[in-house]
Formats: C-alpha cells, structure tokens, sequence
C-alpha cells in the first residue's frame, strides 16, 4: 500500500525500481527486529557496567558495595544473551546501534529504573523463571515498547519504520510469552516461506499492472459518490483488495476484506472502511453469481 502510494505521488512508473525499494523495506523489518531484541540485553550489559563501577569508586556506600543484582542476573534476559542464534543475527546483520549511541540506551535505562514495574521486581526477593520472564513481558510492553525517546531515535534512524516499530514490537512480546526456560531463544524468521516471501511483490506487482482494470470494477459501484473524490489511499486499497479476490485463489475472501478494512482504519479517512466494505460486499456478491471467484482450498468461499 505504501510503496503504490509513494509511486503516485511521484508520478514513478518503474515498476522495477518501486519493487526494489518495497523488497528493501521488508528486509529491513529484521534489523528493526534485531534492534529491539539488542536493547533488552544492553538495558542489562549498561546496568552491568554501572554497578561495577560503582562498586570500585574510592568511596563506595554500602549499597555500592553490595549491589541488588536482580535485573542483571534476570534468567530470561541471561537466556537471551545466552541464544547463539540471537548472538549469530546480531553479528552477521552488523546490529551495533547502542554501542554507537551510548546516550539513547541510558536514557532509556533511566525511564526503566524510574518505573514502577523495576522498583517492584528489585524489591521482590523470591526469583523464579515465571517471575523473571513476566517482569520482562511488562517491561518491554509497558515502558520500553512506547518509550517516546527510543521511538523518536528509530523514527530518524529510519523514517520507513514508522508504521513497522508496532508490527515488531507485537511479534517480540508473543516470542518472549513462548520463551520455555529449557529451550534456546531463536529469532524469528521474516518469511514462514518462500509463498510467504514472494506474496508482497506479487500483490504490489499484480495491483500495479491492472490498475485501471480493477478501477473499473467499483466505479459503477459507487453511485452516491463522486469517483473523483474519493480519497487516494482507498482507491489503493479497493484495488489490492480487488487483485487478492480475482488474482489470489488461495487467500480466503473473509481474510481479504478484514485486512483490508483494518488498515484502511488505521490509514484513511474515518469513514472509509464504512465505504470500502459496502463497495467490496457488493463486488464479492457480483463475482459469486457470475462464478468469477474461483478460491481454492476447504473453507475459502466462506
């Protein structure tokens, strides 16, 4: 949706070099992926350092001396550091952002230290793998997943992972409640499979090529409506729904439509999904009784 968008605004028509900038955005999904994985283990390799420093100041307060080792010792986090398949990705994807911007993580090890949800964990003496992991899940959910300054630092490292931080997010949250204290952590793949890889530019390549095809099948479709003024972005949208109805047998229609009026909740005008529904519940009758909706597979009508 966003590479056709970006395409008409530019007025681009090479298809080829708007693919290319659509395959580059999804991969970089994985270093957004491996970057919000790191900041969990450096939150700890930071608090790590202060505490050894502060432990060999020439006047060290008992505290200093004595330090609460809780977080630091955290067994999940320790399980993290431990997986060499997360050890691997960082490595082989060059994924340094917080040795190079020292700033940005103790900055967000502040906001960590100052919450509720660390000052309740470092009072609880009694540890356990659940306690552990469940302190995890609420710290990364609610302090670190919507940290304002970790947000504005991705959001300038790379504009295009504006609308990608909550897809990634939400994929490392239902990781870590699968993480089982006897199994190594490994990172998740990008695609489930090769389908799975060559479904966006299939999508975006076939929407693209029949443009003004799929126009056509909803402008006669929208008769309390001027066509030239409905908004761009449903238009987009009505078009790709369109191409995954007649173009993709193996996507059940039900999946179509709720995706796509999901985003177009999320991305267009508050009345648009309203819209986009009604046009494509009618288009979706008109292609069952004229047998152009061929899906394949149990359930797929439905």
């Amino acid at each position: 949706m966003q590479t056709i968008y970006a395409m008409h605004q530019k007025g681009s028509d090479s298809i080829e070099k708007e693919e290319k900038f659509l395959i580059s955005s999804l991969e970089n999904l994985m270093e957004l992926y491996l970057i919000m994985m790191s900041t969990l283990l450096e939150l700890a390799n930071k608090e790590a350092e202060f505490i050894e420093i502060s432990r060999k100041k020439h006047l060290a307060t008992p505290e200093e001396r004595n330090p609460n080792l809780k977080f630091v010792n955290n067994i999940l986090l320790r399980l993290l550091g431990d997986s060499k398949s997360l050890q691997v990705a960082l490595e082989n994807n060059k994924i340094n952002n917080w040795k190079t911007n020292d700033d940005a993580i103790l900055l967000l090890l502040q906001d960590v230290k100052q919450s509720s949800i660390y000052l309740n964990y470092m009072k609880d003496k009694l540890t356990s793998f659940e306690k552990d992991k469940q302190f995890v899940i609420d710290l990364f959910s609610e302090v670190i997943a919507p940290n304002d300054k970790l947000y504005s630092y991705l959001e300038d490292y790379k504009l295009t992972w504006v609308d990608d931080i909550p897809v990634v997010n939400t994929q490392i949250l239902k990781q870590l409640k699968q993480i089982n204290e006897k199994s190594e952590f490994r990172v998740s793949s990008l695609f489930k499979d090769e389908e799975d890889r060559e479904y966006a530019t299939l999508l975006f390549r076939k929407t693209v090529l029949n443009e003004s095809e799929f126009a056509k099948e909803y402008i006669d479709k929208t008769p309390n409506w001027d066509v030239d003024r409905i908004a761009e972005m449903d238009t987009i949208l009505l078009k790709m729904a369109i191409c995954e109805l007649l173009k993709f047998p193996s996507i059940p229609v039900k999946v179509t439509i709720n995706e796509f009026l999901e985003i177009a909740k999320e991305y267009s005008t508050p009345k648009s999904s309203i819209f986009i529904n009604g046009i494509l519940d009618n288009l979706v009758k008109n292609y069952q009784s004229t047998g152009r909706l061929n899906k394949s597979g149990r359930g797929l009508m439905e």
